[in-house]
């Protein structure tokens, strides 16, 4: 029996509702599936998934993992979950908000080491990556599904740099491993998708909780791509409220162009030159 068929089956059996805005396109092609499996690397780790639909890629990462947390919102497919994952006595599931749930101390994780691996739906992918990075406990790795388009915006490099690339790529490595085509999932999206990979550096795996320069240097990031049209130093000036002669003082001693924009711009010179603001704002 194919995974398109067993799938069909039980949204038949338990007359399930399907809400694309809430992430119901189940992967349908094996092949990727262990694709996923592979790039997590599993070795008797503790695995948090994120939206495990009806438990077809739980049962895989329960197969290679120590333990499998997942975490479902959807009450409909929690009922199914109970089925589907009866036989597996490493599974636990949890109902509820993946972003109310992490904000929670103790965590489900109990400061645990472990990783991250899910298919999210579009409108997760940002605040669950930042809140998972920013975290008191952050994953040693982050293995995702999400849409094509975003995950190049994630892996960008100047000149095409955005906010969601600087906010992934101040706390982490990210990684595209393949591009998965939507005929591969069932109702068939209207885009393709992506399996990224996002290591987090060592500083951030160590850290007890976010310093607070990382607050004013995402305070001076987004002023900066305020007006993406616009000359970082005019967008700095006005945001920031420093005089703009001081903001391209600060962009020659970071050897950057004084016309520069924000997207010309790498994580490693947004911390020059964040570092190089807030000297100036404390002197």
């Amino acid at each position: 029996m194919t995974l398109k068929t067993t799938i069909k089956n039980l949204i038949k059996k338990y007359d399930l509702r399907i809400n694309k805005l809430m992430g119901h396109n189940f992967l349908i092609n094996p092949r990727v599936l262990q694709k996923i499996i592979e790039t997590a690397d599993l070795k008797n780790d503790i695995v948090l998934e994120v939206g495990p639909g009806l438990g077809t890629l739980t049962q895989e990462l329960a197969k290679k993992a120590k333990k499998v947390i997942a975490v479902e919102k959807d009450k409909q497919m929690n009922e199914v979950l109970k089925e589907t994952l009866k036989d597996f006595d490493n599974i636990e599931i949890v109902e509820g908000d993946i972003l109310k749930i992490l904000k929670q101390k103790p965590s489900i994780l109990k400061n645990s080491k472990y990783k991250v691996v899910a298919n999210i739906p579009y409108y997760l992918t940002s605040p669950l990556i930042r809140m998972l990075l920013e975290s008191d406990n952050p994953p040693e790795e982050i293995v995702l599904m999400i849409q094509k388009e975003v995950a190049q915006r994630i892996t960008a490099q100047p000149p095409k740099m955005n906010l969601l690339a600087i906010s992934v790529q101040f706390y982490a490595q990210p990684k595209t491993i393949s591009y998965i085509s939507k005929a591969s999932f069932w109702p068939e999206p209207k885009v393709d998708s992506a399996i990224i990979r996002i290591t987090p550096h060592p500083s951030v795996i160590l850290r007890a909780k976010p310093e607070e320069s990382h607050q004013r240097f995402f305070k001076i990031v987004k002023a900066g791509f305020s007006s993406p049209r616009k000359q970082l130093a005019n967008n700095l000036s006005e945001k920031l409220k420093i005089d703009k002669e001081k903001i391209k003082t600060a962009l020659a001693e970071c050897e950057l162009n004084p016309q520069a924009r924000a997207e010309s711009l790498n994580v490693e010179d947004w911390k020059k030159l964040s570092s190089d603001l807030i000297f100036q704002d404390q002197n």
